[in-house]
């Protein structure tokens, strides 16, 4: 069993390392033609220190970094983590059983949107520049700057007197939020094997789907019992106990990177045009069909402009940038492509159970908002303990493809059963098709990182990282808004139907954008406009459905072009800081310089 090295023949295909009869001899032989070459690796294997001087001479070498920590270390270690993604994924759903109220409260009906989509928007929008930040200055400080940005974030917001600092406090809410979800994935890729790291990053999924579940529950609690200020205080001392814990107990390698030097050498270019385009893509994305038409100057300027600049960060990242933020070559193996597309597909489709049974079980099984959120949880604890699962078949077996196959198997059949859920109560049936679709969509969580990370050469671990979750992420405010364009134009299609029973007024309330928002009007009807009204929205969300079954498909096709690659248990410390940038920069130069000589 061999590992995957940051050497010219991990740069590799796979095809033609999988040929060599024995990977030791041959690792040898490179080294000794491309001595050049290895010396600019920037990674260290935990296990070459047996060969080294030190160990022939019978001194003691220091143990791997894993057999260093005591369990009780590592058990703080993922406890805190874990804590930081709950958090970071709480703040996404917790504030919408809770927006009625915080509108109110401000007297301000146009705030009532932005106080989610501020979250959103800058969680998306930061990601990719968190992951290039650790590389300079190291994992731990910047994962302790952004549990301080998020406590900032939560403490404005907790404290906020107006509608626009309560906007403004979410958005910086957002940007911390964004690095906790990334940097936690990168520095368990730091402190575990690639084989032993799926059973935490399944913790970590298992943790996020949990707290998206449960987040409008404790909105809807805090709201109703206490106030709606506790949706932000509840970050305060469990943030701040993570940050002290993180800081004694996480022992990772730190590069004392002086801060104007790591200031130079930062992707501005590339940082502010992904910024900026994520921005205005997902900005245009967002008020189309709901503050603007689609056709509206605003909204098409928006996306036209997002996806320009979006192409000049592409060409950045290509050509201009030293040290890109997002580099091409991840981009390159068809492999990484499909793991990637792989979790789009996945977040499109995972977010979209989360965001619209609630939908469903309001408007047609007439629930409250706060039990609507508490009937999702047969959905999340059954995801839940798949991911766990897979996490613990991907430890023993080293196989991360049949869990990707087998979940977007079931996942492509689960949300097809949701076509199919009832009109009338009939919760076995509710129940079993959530379950059925949270083992679909469990496995996913993290073996299309575990794909993704195992195909790139370990210095591009945490951008690669980071770039994974910037596409889940992104695929999720998609979704979001997809799933709402469908919805409302089938809702827009059946005004003919409501108008008749309901009359004009109610059926322009009931179709359209304001479909949504007015759910809350059936539970008023009488019992006959009432089973007009619910139709309405059960057909509507029918057809959404569909819609989804066809990006899980999607999902499911290109995962079949993710390649195989062997987990290896030994244990790779990457370096960080400018001098390990620079010599991964060099390393691929010399690669990019060798692809381009003629073949003799």
């Amino acid at each position: 069993m061999y590992s995957h090295r940051s050497t010219p023949e991990a740069c590799l295909p796979e095809a033609e390392r999988e040929t060599h009869a024995d990977p030791i001899l041959d690792r040898e032989e490179k080294r000794a033609v491309h001595d050049s070459d290895s010396s600019h690796a920037a990674t260290i294997n935990a296990n070459e220190n047996a060969s080294s001087p030190d160990a022939a001479n019978g001194m003691p070498m220091p143990p791997e970094p894993e057999a260093s920590r005591t369990k009780l270390q590592t058990s703080i270690i993922m406890v805190c983590l874990c804590a930081s993604v709950f958090l970071a994924a709480l703040d996404t759903t917790i504030v919408t059983t809770a927006l009625p109220t915080i509108s109110e409260y401000f007297h301000s009906s146009a705030g009532y949107t932005w106080i989610g989509s501020a979250y959103l928007l800058a969680n998306s929008a930061s990601i990719p520049s968190w992951g290039k930040l650790s590389d300079i200055w190291g994992r731990k400080p910047i994962l302790l700057g952004a549990c301080s940005v998020f406590f900032i974030g939560s403490t404005l917001a907790a404290t906020s007197v107006n509608i626009g600092m309560l906007i403004a406090a979410r958005a910086i809410q957002g940007i911390g939020g964004g690095g906790l979800l990334v940097l936690v994935n990168i520095c368990i890729s730091d402190l575990f094997s690639m084989r032993n790291r799926g059973q935490y990053f399944a913790l970590v999924g298992m943790t996020w789907a949990l707290a998206s579940a449960l987040g409008p529950v404790l909105g809807g609690v805090f709201t109703e019992k206490v106030s709606w200020r506790w949706c932000f205080y509840i970050n305060l001392p469990i943030t701040g106990t993570v940050t002290i814990l993180l800081f004694f107990f996480l022992k990772l390698d730190s590069p004392r990177t002086p801060v104007w030097d790591g200031l130079k050498a930062v992707d501005w270019v590339g940082s502010l045009t992904v910024v900026g385009g994520t921005l205005m893509l997902l900005l245009g994305l967002e008020l189309g069909g709901v503050s603007f038409s689609w056709g509206s100057p605003t909204v098409v300027c928006l996306i036209v402009f997002g996806v320009v600049v979006t192409g000049l960060f592409v060409l950045n990242e290509w050509k201009l940038a030293k040290y890109p933020v997002m580099p091409t070559r991840i981009f390159s193996n068809i492999s990484n492509a499909a793991a990637l597309g792989a979790c789009f597909s996945h977040g499109f489709v995972f977010i979209s159970a989360s965001y619209y049974l609630p939908l469903y079980f309001q408007a047609v099984m007439g629930a409250s908002p706060l039990l609507s959120g508490v009937y999702v949880l047969p959905y999340a604890l059954a995801l839940s303990f798949c991911s766990v699962a897979t996490g613990i078949f991907i430890k023993k077996t080293g196989m991360y493809l049949p869990p990707i196959w087998f979940g977007f198997t079931i996942m492509t059949l689960g949300v097809g059963l949701f076509i199919d859920l009832p009109v009338t109560t009939n919760w076995a049936k509710v129940i079993l098709f959530e379950i059925v679709l949270g083992i679909g969509v469990g496995p996913n969580f993290q073996a299309p990182l575990i794909a993704l990370q195992s195909h790139v050469q370990p210095g591009d671990i945490a951008t690669a990282t980071a770039t994974f979750g910037f596409v889940r992420t992104l695929s999720t405010a998609i979704s979001v808004v997809i799933g709402s364009v469908v919805f409302q134009n089938q809702m827009k299609n059946h005004y003919t139907t409501l108008v008749g029973p309901l009359g004009a007024a109610l059926a322009n309330e009931l179709s359209g954008g304001s479909a949504g928002a007015s759910v809350g009007i059936v539970k008023q009807l009488p019992p006959a406009q009432k089973a007009v009204a619910q139709e309405a929205y059960y057909q509507s969300l029918r057809t959404m459905w569909i819609m989804y079954v066809a990006f899980a498909g999607l999902g499911l096709v290109i995962s079949l072009f993710i390649g195989r690659h062997v987990l290896s248990k030994e244990h790779q410390v990457t370096k960080t800081g400018l001098a390990a940038e620079e010599e991964k920069r060099k390393l691929n130069q010399q690669k990019k310089v060798k692809d381009e000589e003629p073949v003799p």
